[in-house]
């Protein structure tokens, strides 16, 4: 049946949706709805740990489980959450190294990775954790087929391409955490220097998580008004510098938090609940997360590779991706960003 909403009655075009939002290719239908809901919590690391306690806080789900490979550590940390039932919604949790524990997950959260060694290159960091990814993968997708797969862990790109490879699944149903909390913090600098909401701040880091991040300086706004357009072009042009300065302070501000208390944990906490509130709650919202970026904005059909773009997430995963437009200098660098990813997953033994 033909949708009609009150803007179509006032004359309001029926495929604007289109010309906004681009679909997912081999999209699959979201999992049949239960009332009961379930998320899946892989590594009791500080990352994973974050990501368990502000998912219980923020009453997402009916169901938490969590899986590590040292058992009194996550028995442990099942106890110290399982105390504090008096003071939180009522939430069944549970833990083990057996992944028979995720049975019937709606979400899985991976957030168990191997640490870099000093010295050691990034292609056998990437081996090491493709590895433990095929020990982690492919019971999660047993155990709950019709689970949508959210990878947190580092080098989040790379590793979300592993999972949906070792998965099997539709790629609209494998996620990447990707930039949402880079953007985040690039909306929270904004907003800290012009003195208003970061809420009200519309801006996005896109492309590969990390230090050649994309900042969309073109499509930034705050309260609607264009930041960009604000300037004359003579500013513009001197202010390309400070907008390359701003970027680097993003990137640059995840560092600092690891040398100041050795993680990060708490942002990326909430960053990853706020992904799992779209996801299960089906709220149609947009945020840069790492997705398969092929035949988007100029990334060759070919290369199938995984990085961040503004996508709507519902209850099947990836709905769509938003058609912002870029400037050739910005496409130009996701470009060169996605052949970067594709040439070091074409070393890699998958």
């Amino acid at each position: 049946m033909k949708k009609v909403s009150s803007l179509t009655e006032l004359g309001f075009a029926d495929d604007v949706h289109r010309a906004l939002f681009r679909p997912i290719q081999q999209a699959a239908p979201p999992s049949p709805t239960k009332r009961h809901t379930k998320i899946s919590v892989i590594g009791a690391g500080n990352v994973g740990m974050a990501i368990a306690q502000t998912i219980l806080t923020q009453d997402l789900t009916d169901e938490l489980a969590l899986v590590d490979a040292k058992p009194d550590k996550l028995r442990g940390e099942m106890l110290d959450l399982q105390h504090a039932a008096a003071f939180l919604p009522r939430t069944r949790i549970l833990a083990s190294p057996d992944y028979a524990v995720t049975v019937d997950s709606d979400l899985c959260i991976i957030t168990a990775g191997a640490r870099q060694i000093p010295g050691e290159t990034r292609l056998n960091l990437l081996q090491r954790n493709l590895s433990l990814f095929k020990e982690i993968v492919p019971p999660l997708a047993r155990y709950s087929p019709g689970a949508l797969l959210l990878v947190v862990s580092n080098p989040v790109d790379v590793l979300t391409y592993i999972a949906w490879k070792l998965s099997g699944f539709p790629p609209n149903r494998v996620i990447g955490s990707g930039t949402n909390l880079d953007s985040s913090r690039f909306r929270f600098l904004l907003a800290d220097h012009l003195e208003v909401n970061a809420q009200d701040v519309q801006a996005y880091m896109v492309g590969e998580h990390g230090d050649s991040s994309v900042a969309l300086w073109s499509s930034i706004s705050v309260g609607g008004v264009p930041i960009l357009s604000q300037f004359t072009k003579d500013v513009a042009a001197i202010e390309q510098g400070v907008l390359e300065r701003i970027r680097k302070a993003v990137v640059d501000s995840a560092y600092e938090v690891i040398r100041l208390k050795g993680y990060t944990s708490w942002a990326i906490g909430y960053s990853v609940a706020s992904l799992a509130r779209s996801l299960l709650r089906d709220q149609h919202r947009i945020h840069p997360v790492s997705l398969l970026a092929k035949g988007f904005y100029g990334i060759p059909d070919d290369r199938e590779v995984f990085l961040s773009l503004p996508a709507q997430l519902g209850r099947s995963g990836i709905l769509s991706v938003a058609n912002i437009q870029l400037t050739d200098e910005e496409a130009g660098r996701l470009q060169r960003s996605a052949e970067a990813l594709w040439d070091l997953q074409q070393k890699l033994d998958l």
